[in-house]
């Protein structure tokens, strides 16, 4: 059984990005999105273009604290689950995170944005907070069939409807 990454959030946070669960690469460095090729970081990066860049350890501390002064956090759905590899369609016996306290914990909370088909199956979850739920497109590179571009749209209006752009 895999364990997921605790929730990157503040008392601040007034828009949650929902993944699914971490792939192996950001398992091993204990990062959100720590896959080279997703588009998680580079897409907050064009909507915030005053963000910081790199990678490692140090950038990935500084990224977050970043994201979270932005307003923003990120967690997943799943707490744990049995998989072998990185794809979504291979998770197995999947515990979903305990989501009741997610409110007490960001009070401002104002919609959740589920990253991607998997995540967003578990909006029956997070619709109870009575909020704006979206779905934004899988920033993952298993996602081929959306361009950067087109992700980047999606992703902006939802930030943009939530006052979270420059």
């Amino acid at each position: 059984m895999l364990t997921g990454l605790p929730p990157l959030v503040s008392n601040r946070t007034r828009l949650l990005i929902l993944g699914s669960f971490p792939g192996v690469a950001s398992l091993q460095a204990q990062q959100y999105y720590g896959h080279p090729q997703n588009h998680f970081w580079r897409i907050l990066q064009a909507i915030w273009p005053d963000g910081p860049v790199g990678t490692g350890a140090d950038s990935y501390q500084i990224r977050s604290e970043w994201l979270l002064s932005r307003q923003l956090g990120v967690w997943d759905v799943y707490a744990a689950c049995e998989r072998e590899g990185s794809l979504d369609s291979s998770i197995r016996k999947p515990v979903v995170n305990d989501f009741a306290e997610l409110q007490k914990i960001c009070p401002v909370l104002e919609a959740i944005a589920h990253n991607g088909g998997e995540s967003f199956k578990h909006a029956r979850h997070t619709s109870l907070f009575g909020l704006p739920v979206y779905k934004l497109p899988s920033t993952s590179p298993a996602n081929a069939s959306w361009s950067f571009e087109r992700k980047l749209v999606a992703w902006r209006e939802v930030f943009e409807k939530h006052r979270l752009t420059d």
